[in-house]
């Protein structure tokens, strides 16, 4: 869902027009990004806790070359869901969700990288 979207659905349940809502919606993620920039911390009741947090400096390779590089700290927005959102996200029909397509040659156990059946079978014919 887009912000777009969200101020449509607004707009026709509390029947004002688009251009206000958007305007409200609008103001409202921007007292949100400006309490986080000054006081670091903005708690919703019902929705949630976001902070800034200092993520520590720390050494990592670039992927293509393989050289170590030195990664400076830096701030991040964290986001704990408050307990209604936590329940309701829990109970939902994970069949609802977008499945997300990954690379990962992990099993859907988490069990490690899944052996190709031709390879497996080769294995066992040369032992």
């Amino acid at each position: 869902m887009t912000k777009k979207e969200i101020v449509k659905k607004i707009s026709e349940d509390i029947n004002l027009t688009q251009l206000k809502t958007k305007d409200i919606v609008q103001r409202t993620l921007d007292a949100i990004i400006q309490t986080l920039v000054t006081e670091g911390r903005i708690e919703l009741r019902n929705f949630g806790v976001f902070e800034v947090k200092k993520r520590a400096p720390r050494k990592a390779r670039n992927p293509r070359t393989g050289d170590k590089v030195y990664v400076p700290s830096k701030n991040v927005v964290t986001f704990k869901p408050g307990k209604e959102m936590e329940e309701l996200v829990r109970k939902m029909d994970p069949t609802r969700l977008p499945f997300e397509e990954s690379d990962s040659d992990a099993d859907e156990n988490n069990n490690g990288p899944v052996e190709p059946v031709a390879d497996a079978k080769a294995r066992t014919t040369a032992d």
